[in-house]
């Protein structure tokens, strides 16, 4: 059974087929999805779809993207939201420096440090988004340690990757890892303790190789693509990558409890 730990259905991409995907999922061994929100809305919609399909779990957050629309009254729509049994973290949230016209810096460290003690007020883990801030992401996670979280779709170094395991956090890989100009993810991924990783396919982007000719969007069915990358990298079998990922997203986002034990 693949846990994918990060994908947006909530995404337009998925409009014209998002309710024949998600059922059929299960059929490809897709056995959990969490989806996690990038504002009040999407963080709505990712709870409406954990509601209406039992392999799928939400997060609630505001991405740094989309912190324009985040107002004083936007905290208090977040922990209501996540009152919801299935919301199992506060993500995706983070900070992002790589596009020009997303907000400010101190604006965005801002949203983040709220959203941060959010989730150390409600017990969540975090969902956390680093591009091209990696110094102050660090700097942040360190001003909560009693946060817990995972950096998605991780793209860091492997002294950033020790640092994070020492301070208990967790790393995830995507489709990115099997492209031709990966060149930290390999050794990392090679490091990364058995119990601290997980995998995503962060659809729709990030779609892997091998590509099917004509392909475009990125879903959940792309997941065994991005284990046999990482199989091959730590020297395992397919199989193995799959129990793994699964165990230590079950434990992460704490679903022990709600589902039966994976196979």
């Amino acid at each position: 059974m693949f846990f994918d730990t990060h994908a947006h259905y909530d995404s337009s991409w998925f409009d014209s087929d998002r309710d024949a995907l998600l059922t059929a999922l299960p059929q490809f061994g897709l056995g959990l999805i969490l989806n996690p929100g990038c504002d009040l809305t999407t963080s709505q919609t990712a709870v409406d779809l954990a509601q209406r399909y039992p392999h799928v779990y939400a997060a609630v957050g505001f991405h740094p993207s989309d912190i324009d629309s985040f107002t004083p009254g936007s905290l208090d729509d977040l922990r209501q939201l996540a009152c919801h049994p299935k919301v199992k973290a506060i993500g995706e949230i983070g900070l992002d420096y790589y596009w020009a016209d997303y907000a400010d810096h101190d604006r965005q460290k801002a949203v983040l440090r709220q959203q941060m003690a959010l989730a150390q007020e409600l017990d969540l883990p975090v969902i956390f988004h680093d591009r091209e801030a990696h110094g102050d992401s660090l700097s942040v996670v360190k001003e909560f340690p009693n946060v817990r979280g995972v950096f998605h779709c991780y793209s860091g170094s492997l002294e950033d990757a020790k640092t994070l395991i020492q301070l208990g956090w967790n790393l995830s890989f995507t489709g990115s890892i099997t492209y031709k100009n990966a060149k930290k993810a390999p050794d990392v991924l090679a490091w990364v303790p058995e119990d601290r990783f997980m995998i995503e396919t962060d659809a729709p982007y990030m779609l892997p190789y091998p590509r099917v000719k004509g392909e475009r969007r990125n879903d959940s069915s792309k997941l065994p693509r991005i284990a046999a990358k990482i199989a091959e990298i730590r020297g395992l079998s397919e199989a193995d990558v799959a129990r793994i990922s699964t165990e230590n997203g079950i434990r992460f986002f704490g679903l022990e409890d709600s589902i039966s034990s994976p196979t």
